[in-house]
């Protein structure tokens, strides 16, 4: 079997083409520190499986990063499902790292059709002009899509997409009416690196895509990963039967699916169930409402000597618990709102909210409340 290759930024393009047309599979790098990443690829070794296309390594914010085995059917399948889904091929502008899955997609999707594919960067400070036949799209986070309302130009920009997919952290509802209100053609996408990205489109399965909603949701399609690099024993746990086991909770409401959390967001403060999802889905709300626009929050559980688990607010706007008293009582809110200018994120846009936990406590920011 294929070793794999490791691949700077500024190769990725080019190596995934020669992969997904049968050549070595490649293991994508970011432009920082890769030793944790490199270790885990152990690149000396040959590949697990056959028709491996490509290593993605998640962000590890939690631990060691794992290397999900996506093969060239895989990656070929989620172009097809996403090209189906929007009514063909386009133009991409890529504007998300290409060392994660959602980056790697899209310039996926233009290889395998054959169109263009455009860099801007991840502040979306020099968007293309956009000059074409075909229809054009665009791939952002919610914190990219947060930044880009506040800036007339960015948003006229925006409007010439016929689509812009939003994924990678879950999309407050006052964010997705704001861009609507603007013009902005959003589609909401859920999936993950074992998914080749986004396999669910405005809560509805990708054509060949089956859900099992429930705690934890369930997936199964043609795109999902062959194994995990390494660690046969994590990839038992993550697949059975042909599904995917994720670690989110999901119900379907009206015919789609609608992510409700993570499991392990509910902790126990006080000796009471605390779903920190449902908590921060408030807050955000209320945020927004307070200040009349989308605000970045994030609620968090620390430990703590008296209540167990501490549930904490932290907002990147001033927010204040009586603001929260309406909406939210007892165990559920939180007792205490930290205001801080940026929260901390991955490489890949979404919160990390173990440093964010980190930083709480080595800044001393929740005091002795």
């Amino acid at each position: 079997m294929s070793r794999i290759r490791p691949v700077p930024p500024a190769g990725i393009a080019a190596a995934l083409a020669t992969a997904l047309d049968g050549g070595p599979p490649l293991a994508p790098l970011s432009g920082g520190d890769n030793r944790l990443v490199l270790d885990m690829l152990a690149p000396d070794e040959p590949a697990e499986v056959d028709d491996l296309a490509v290593v993605v390594a998640t962000s590890g914010s939690t631990g060691a990063p794992k290397g999900v085995l996506l093969t060239r059917a895989a990656v070929t399948a989620a172009v097809a499902a996403t090209h189906d889904w929007l009514g063909g091929a386009g133009d991409w502008t890529l504007a998300v790292p290409e060392h994660y899955v959602a980056g790697l997609m899209v310039t996926a999707r233009t290889l395998v059709a054959g169109t263009r594919l455009h860099r801007c960067s991840t502040d979306l400070s020099d968007l293309p002009t956009l000059a074409s036949d075909r229809p054009q799209f665009l791939s952002l986070v919610p914190t990219q899509l947060v930044r880009a309302l506040t800036e007339p130009a960015t948003v006229e920009q925006l409007g010439g997409y016929d689509a812009i997919l939003l994924g990678g952290a879950p999309a407050p509802p006052a964010l997705l009416d704001r861009a609507r209100e603007a013009g902005l053609r959003i589609v909401t996408t859920y999936g993950m690196s074992e998914t080749c990205g986004g396999c669910v489109y405005d809560g509805q399965p990708l054509p060949g895509v089956e859900i099992r909603p429930g705690a934890p949701v369930s997936l199964r399609g043609p795109m999902l990963f062959s194994g995990y690099r390494g660690r046969p024993d994590l990839a038992d746990e993550a697949l059975r039967d042909g599904w995917l086991v994720t670690r989110d909770r999901g119900r379907i409401v009206d015919e789609r699916l609608v992510i409700e959390g993570r499991i392990d967001d509910v902790v126990i403060s006080g000796g009471v169930n605390v779903d920190l999802a449902e908590v921060e889905a408030v807050v955000a709300s209320v945020a927004a409402t307070t200040h009349g626009r989308p605000v970045e929050v994030a609620v968090v559980g620390v430990p703590d000597a008296e209540w167990g688990v501490r549930v904490v607010a932290v907002t990147e706007a001033p927010l204040s618990r009586t603001d929260l008293s309406p909406r939210l009582s007892g165990a559920q809110l939180p007792r205490q709102v930290v205001h801080l200018s940026r929260l901390p994120r991955t490489s890949s846009g979404k919160i990390d909210r173990q440093q964010l936990i980190r930083s709480l406590q080595e800044t001393n920011l929740l005091g002795d409340a």
